[in-house]
């Protein structure tokens, strides 16, 4: 910055899961923000393994980096760490748990807030305030009609919230449920590999979970040295998993 000023440049750091107050203030006074990613819901059980379950609490520390002015917006880190789907980060915010269950944060965030970092927040980071995040005259008219409300289902059930019609700009993109037929037909996934090809990548209710699927492994395939101890009692569905190491190989989710 001294040599080349940012002049209002939306620079930004990710993830931040352990920024300390003192760098969350030298990012807000040099005008930068902070998108936090979802890292946390897919990782935390090995977090407090590492560091213990107080760290955890605070990692990322997201009501600190807002209490201070700095601007903050979520995101899933899609598509190369983990899925797409915004539903299981925001589940992860409000409720403050992995995807397995573990609780990390003593209460999560609002949903309200919650929301607003996935919207509004984010909008800061493609220099896009004002025109997207806020449904508000003027702004962008891109929506989704939801097949539950966010804002008073069950906090378990936020994960499995998913869109049944999908606006851009005007036009239909996507369609399910009672909207089935306004939709275009949907394109083939890319790249072909992808686990969202073979699995929704979704959190569904009934959904059998990753120990059910895994009881009757004796041992380590081989293919990614996952912990066939820690499936065992993982309460994880087994779409979150089957997916990618299905397609790596592993015998187990080869189904």
């Amino acid at each position: 910055n001294r040599d080349i000023p940012f002049n209002g440049l939306p620079w930004f750091f990710d993830h931040a899961e352990t920024i300390t107050p003192q760098n969350i203030e030298r990012v807000r006074a040099l005008g930068g923000g902070i998108a936090i990613q979802d890292r946390m819901a897919f990782q935390g059980e090995y977090f407090v393994e590492r560091y213990g379950a107080k760290a955890a609490e605070q990692s990322p520390p997201i009501k600190r980096m807002l209490d201070m002015g700095v601007p903050v917006g979520a995101g899933t880190d899609a598509t190369r760490v983990s899925s797409y789907n915004p539903w299981t980060s925001l589940y992860w915010l409000v409720s403050g748990k992995t995807v397995g269950g573990l609780a990390l944060y003593p209460e999560g965030l609002s949903r309200d807030t919650a929301l607003q970092l996935f919207t509004q927040g984010s909008a800061w980071f493609s220099s896009e305030q004002g025109k997207k995040g806020q449904i508000k005259v003027g702004q962008l008219a891109d929506l989704a009609a939801l097949s539950l409300d966010f804002f008073s289902v069950d906090e378990e059930a936020i994960k499995g919230i998913e869109s049944v019609l999908t606006i851009v700009d005007g036009k239909v993109v996507y369609g399910a449920a009672e909207f089935d037929k306004l939709g275009p037909p949907q394109v083939p996934v890319l790249p072909e590999w992808s686990p969202v090809a073979k699995v929704p990548g979704h959190w569904r209710a009934g959904a059998p979970s990753l120990a059910a699927v895994v009881h009757q492994c004796s041992g380590p395939c081989g293919v990614h040295a996952h912990s066939h101890e820690k499936a065992r009692h993982s309460t994880v569905p087994v779409s979150d998993y089957q997916g990618f190491w299905g397609a790596m190989g592993c015998s187990c989710f080869a189904f």
